[in-house]
C-alpha cells in the first residue's frame, strides 16, 4: 500500500515534532539535526519536517479525508484529548464541496483539516451551516485569479 508524503518547512523543529507526535499519536521514525520524519499508519502518511528558522509554514493547508462524519468526530475527540485546540466539528460549504470538518493550527500556522465530503457545492467561499463556525476554510483568491475555476472576486471579508 502506498502513502502520501508531505514535506513541511518548520520554524522550530522541536515544537513541530511535539505537535505532530500528538496530532497523529505517533513518535518520529527518524530525527536528525534540522530534520525529522514520521511513518504514520492511520492515515497512511509519510510526514517530513525540515527546520528553516524564520521560513516555516509555507503551505496553505493540509488535510485528512475520511469516509464518514463519525470518523471526523472521533478524530476531533482524539486530537482534543491530546491537548490540541480544534474548531470543533461542524458542517460547511467550502471549496466547491459540502463537508463535515474540524480544523486546527500547527506550529508555524500550518492549517490542518479533518473532513468528510458529503456532497458537491457551487460555493467556493466558506459558508457555515448550522450554529457551528468551524473555520475560514478556503483561502481567499486574489482578484483576477480564475485558475482552477475559482471565482475572480473572492476577497477576505
Amino acid at each position: 500500500m502506498g502513502r502520501v508524503q508531505l514535506a513541511i518547512d518548520v520554524g522550530d523543529l522541536d515544537e513541530a515534532i511535539g505537535f505532530y507526535t500528538r496530532l497523529f499519536s505517533t513518535e518520529p521514525a527518524k530525527v536528525k539535526d534540522g530534520y525529522a520524519n514520521f511513518a504514520i499508519t492511520d492515515p497512511p502518511l509519510k510526514l517530513v519536517l525540515f527546520e528553516k528558522p524564520g521560513a516555516g509554514g509555507t503551505l496553505n493547508h493540509l488535510g485528512v479525508e475520511v469516509e464518514t462524519a463519525a470518523e471526523v468526530v472521533a478524530a476531533e475527540a482524539r486530537i482534543a484529548d491530546e491537548g490540541l485546540e480544534t474548531t470543533g466539528v461542524g458542517d460547511a460549504l467550502c471549496c466547491f464541496a459540502e463537508k463535515t470538518e474540524t480544523w486546527l493550527h500547527a506550529p508555524d500556522d500550518v492549517r490542518w483539516e479533518w473532513y468528510v465530503k458529503t456532497g458537491d457545492s457551487e460555493e467556493f467561499a466558506d459558508v457555515q451551516l448550522g450554529p457551528s463556525a468551524v473555520a475560514d476554510c478556503c483561502a481567499p483568491v486574489a482578484v483576477g485569479d480564475v485558475s482552477a475555476g475559482a471565482p475572480a472576486a473572492v476577497e477576505p471579508g
